[in-house]
């Protein structure tokens, strides 16, 4: 496996067991499927069904397993992104190398759920601001 693949298929690993705590699950499932299924209703069936399954033991693992549960998840879909980009021809490689790293960038770590603010408690006045390059004037009280 060349280094390019390699990274890319760790980086969609990783990028699974992020997407799979976040809002915005329910579409990366789908674009992941997708681009696991290569256009085969029934591969992508599959992959759904092995997003669930992941999604579920992520969400059932303890506080004290987490970390090491994500870990096993995120080797598992490495593996698998690795497996299928060992199997492709070239033009489809790059299609799912591309196709990962949009997805790294969309889920990834650095863009968690794109806007979304999960697992918060707020008591009291609470301001949330989301996206890129957006502002906002905040006054509490009755002076605004």
């Amino acid at each position: 496996m060349t280094e390019a693949i390699a990274a890319a298929a760790a980086a969609g690993g990783t990028t699974v067991v992020q997407a799979a705590s976040t809002d915005a699950w329910a579409w990366f499932r789908t674009r992941c499927a997708r681009l696991l299924g290569h256009g085969d209703p029934e591969r992508e069936s599959e992959a759904l069904d092995r997003l669930d399954r992941t999604a579920a033991v992520l969400d059932a693992a303890d506080e004290s397993e987490r970390e090491r549960v994500r870990g096993v998840h995120a080797r598992l879909w490495q593996g698998e992104f690795g497996s299928l980009l060992e199997t492709l021809g070239e033009a489809d490689r790059d299609r799912l190398v591309a196709g990962l790293r949009e997805l790294e960038r969309e889920f990834g770590s650095d863009q968690g759920a794109r806007g979304a603010v999960t697992g918060n408690v707020f008591n009291g006045n609470t301001v949330i601001q989301t996206g890129d390059h957006s502002s906002q004037t905040i006054t509490f009280g009755n002076d605004g």
